[in-house]
């Protein structure tokens, strides 16, 4: 368990906050900052970037929000996520504000296939600081800086190798050898244990040795070489030649340092020689003198030897640097090649979504034309009906309703002692000849006005054309102008 992406304030420490605990599980908790907005999602931008193993489009760029109300309340809402939010096993709608209380439970996505539970699930609760910081999730800006740091380490300090690069073989080999003892540094003499105040005027300057800075049982430790010892813990697994070119390094140096101490020790015994014999025997000094220009030109061939090996060293480290920038390269044409391919992930998802929407509308719109189709069939049969009963009401106004007289519809209709009906006007005009019934020849008695009848005629009439209402309204007005006259 990895520790979370914030450092642990003195405000927040021993306090309570409030935080989504992912269930079954003690790493990967959400700290609910107050008065900070936290989103989660499997984007860069986010505050919680959450990245499935088993399905890397279960969780959207940016799936969902979590902030507070002015009235200090914690809501969630669903940025219109793909597979949605559920609070309490219910699906929240898109866009909408959902308030959260301590005790409800969240969950990001759905359950795979033969899979009880989604991959993210957690429960709003409210613990001591001291119980949610060792599960805390790191936070997206925390693990971007430290890749970051992870990168730059691997680059073995590249503004220093840089510098050297440019300044070539030559100065990396002076800056190599600046590491040099101070004047004044007090070296043990070999004969008698006294301490030399200055090194020797006649020691040739290329033979300005290197000192440890720190004297340790071990190899020595050398202050001018921090990307060296850098590269060899850095690059200790991969850059095998490097290694072995570092440890040839380190037993050269140790080499040339004990030669040096050889040498400085054998000159202060010359000095003192000297200064005890000033007229002595010149034949030990010339003994003398002779070993050390022995240690003198074995100290030079040492440092020729480390001089060459520096230069091979460097450019081991200039290919190195090429190699990793290739690999670097190649990394990020990997990220490109994934963030690619995720994309195309998503628009098939979101086509597949598509079609699956089209196959709904399609479906609703067969049904509908179904159904207007049994609409119209049933008007259909409903249009033919009424026409069906119009010609049947047609032909009872012409068989049953129409007087035999006039043989219009019944305009004011009489029905007689025979039962036998008749148009009052009609009717009068015939018994001015004769008084019996036209149709049984019964002799008529009495007269009787049938209201019902006429009010019947009315309504069936309205119901026919304009030229039938128009002829019987004509023919009423004809005979009322007649029995005025």
């Amino acid at each position: 368990m990895g520790e979370p992406g914030f450092f642990v304030t003195g405000d927040r420490a021993g306090g309570r906050s409030w935080c989504l605990r992912r269930v079954g599980m003690s790493a990967g908790w959400l700290l609910l900052e107050d008065g900070l907005e936290v989103t989660v999602g499997r984007g860069f931008g986010v505050t919680y970037q959450l990245v499935s193993k088993i399905c890397p489009l279960m969780i959207s760029r940016n799936h969902c929000v979590l902030k507070q109300n002015p009235e200090g309340q914690w809501t969630i809402m669903d940025n219109k996520s793909l597979n949605g939010v559920w609070l309490n096993r219910a699906r929240l709608e898109p866009l909408r504000v959902y308030s959260i209380h301590q005790g409800d439970y969240i969950q990001l996505g759905v359950p795979l296939e033969n899979k009880e539970n989604a991959e993210y699930e957690y429960e709003v609760t409210e613990e001591d600081w001291e119980t949610i910081y060792p599960c805390l999730s790191p936070k997206n800006d925390q693990m971007i800086e430290k890749n970051k740091e992870l990168r730059t380490k691997r680059k073995f300090s590249l503004d220093q190798l840089g510098g050297l690069e440019a300044e070539g073989p030559s100065n990396l080999k002076s800056k190599i050898n600046k590491v040099s003892y101070e004047s004044g540094q007090s070296v043990k003499s070999q004969g008698k244990g006294e301490v030399a105040s200055t090194p020797s005027e006649n020691l040739d300057p290329k033979l300005t040795a290197l000192e440890p800075s720190k004297k340790t049982t071990g190899a020595p430790i050398y202050p001018g070489f921090p990307i060296v010892t850098e590269v060899h813990h850095e690059q200790k697994a991969s850059n095998s030649s490097s290694q072995r070119s570092l440890q040839m390094f380190k037993v050269t140096m140790s080499r040339i340092l004990r030669l040096k101490i050889q040498m400085q020790e054998k000159h202060e015994a010359v000095m003192n020689v000297k200064k005890q014999t000033q007229t002595g025997n010149s034949k030990k000094i010339v003994q003398m003198e002779r070993e050390l220009q022995d240690l003198q030109s074995q100290l030079c061939a040492e440092q020729a030897q480390q001089q060459a090996r520096v230069e091979q060293l460097e450019k081991t480290f200039q290919e190195e640097e090429q190699h990793l920038e290739g690999l670097e390269i190649a990394q990020g044409e990997e990220d490109l090649k994934q963030q690619l391919a995720q994309a195309l992930q998503e628009h098939w998802a979101l086509m597949e979504e598509l079609n699956r929407s089209k196959k709904d509308f399609e479906a609703i719109i067969q049904a509908k034309n179904k159904e207007l189709e049994q609409t119209k069939e049933e008007k259909e049969k409903v249009q033919a009906q009424k026409e069906e009963v119009l010609s049947h009401m047609n032909d009872v106004l012409e068989n049953e309703l129409q007087c035999i007289i006039c043989s219009e519809y019944f305009i004011e209709a009489v029905t007689l002692n025979c039962a036998h009906s008749f148009c009052s006007y009609c009717i009068n005009e015939w018994m001015k000849r004769k008084i019996e019934c036209p149709i049984c020849r019964k002799d008529i008695e009495s007269k009787t006005y049938s209201l019902v009848l006429d009010n019947c005629i009315n309504k069936m009439v309205n119901n026919l054309s304009s030229e039938v209402k128009e002829r019987r309204i004509v023919l009423i007005r004809e005979r009322k102008a007649k029995r005025l006259f």
